[in-house]
């Protein structure tokens, strides 16, 4: 029998009996047989997996990040008690994955990004399923995953919104993912926008620091002299020693000192003023001094008219004071 008729023999009960006796139905009640619905089972996990319906084990080899990213740093204790949680029993969630859309035979995490980590540190496959799906499902999916855990913080939120814009998606799809209105939505992204993103990476999730400290964050970072302190504040070892809600409350603490002091030097910086009145009231002035500048300012009934004089008679008085002034160096 050719081989081609032998292997149809095989997979195939209701193929007609060969001239041999029926030992062909003979190897389909055999080995053949399970080699058969070993094949099948096969088959039908590859096509649950494809449509997401059955949880596989994956190499953390050949997975890759997502293409854009939703967190700001590695949130420490959280992640080591996943990992411990792990390690002591199994990753009870799977991760959800899809077919890389620009790698053959490797995977790209749609969310589910600290699990892997952790079986990759721990040197075991990853429970996921997988899916296939196009970038904009992609974002969505993941977008309300970590809404839905109400994992991501504000800051999380505003990053991320600003990096599905820069990379064309919609303001549609930006909402729908972060599951905001326009109004909050713009606001996240302003946030991100005037905040340099080193101060932000630097910071870090920041878990408890909500919009309006944030937004008051960014209008101190309007003012570049601001900018630059916050960049070699972020720069000390000590700032990186301390958890990230406090690098946020140390950066604001300092800003805000920073802010009070140059005010306090502005009003002791305020011109030196005096007042001078004369005829009873009907001509009133402010005479003010600040470094090298002077300056009068007249009211009251006869204000103009003799502003009027003092004008005409600049280069006179000017000329008695320098005439005053060698006098008294004489």
């Amino acid at each position: 029998m050719a081989r081609k008729d032998l292997l149809k023999s095989v997979m195939d009960p209701a193929a007609e009996k060969a001239s041999d006796g029926g030992r062909t139905n003979y190897a389909m009640r055999g080995a053949s047989k399970s080699m058969k619905v070993s094949i099948d089972s096969l088959a039908e996990d590859a096509r649950r997996m494809v449509d997401g319906e059955t949880i596989v084990e994956i190499s953390p080899d050949i997975i890759d990040s997502s293409f854009v990213s939703d967190r700001l740093g590695v949130d420490d204790e959280a992640y080591q008690e996943l990992k411990a949680s792990i390690k002591s029993g199994q990753q009870d969630t799977p991760v959800l994955l899809r077919p890389h859309p620009d790698a053959s035979g490797r995977f790209m995490v749609v969310f589910g990004h600290r699990r892997v980590r952790a079986a990759t540190e721990l040197g075991r496959m990853v429970r996921a399923v997988v899916k296939t799906m196009d970038d904009v499902a992609h974002i969505l999916a993941q977008g309300h995953e970590n809404t839905a855990r109400a994992d991501l913080s504000f800051i999380e939120k505003a990053v991320f919104a600003r990096s599905l814009s820069e990379i064309g998606q919609p303001k549609d799809v930006i909402m729908s993912a972060l599951t905001v209105d326009g109004t909050l939505l713009s606001r996240m992204m302003s946030v991100a926008q005037q905040i340099p993103r080193d101060i932000i990476d630097a910071v870090g999730p920041a878990k408890q620091i909500g919009r309006d400290r944030w937004e008051g964050f960014k209008k101190l970072m309007v003012a570049p002299a601001n900018v630059k302190l916050a960049q070699q504040l972020v720069a000390e070892q000590s700032f990186s020693e301390l958890q990230s809600d406090a690098r946020f409350e140390h950066l604001l603490s300092k800003l805000t000192e920073k802010g009070q002091a140059v005010r306090k030097k502005a009003k002791r910086a305020s011109p030196e003023k005096r007042t001078w009145t004369a005829n009873g009231g009907r001509i009133k002035g402010v005479v003010g001094k600040s470094g090298k500048a002077f300056s009068v300012s007249l009211t009251s009934t006869d204000a103009s008219a003799f502003g009027d004089y003092l004008a005409e008679n600049l280069d006179g008085l000017y000329q008695a004071f320098l005439s005053q002034k060698q006098e008294k160096t004489k």
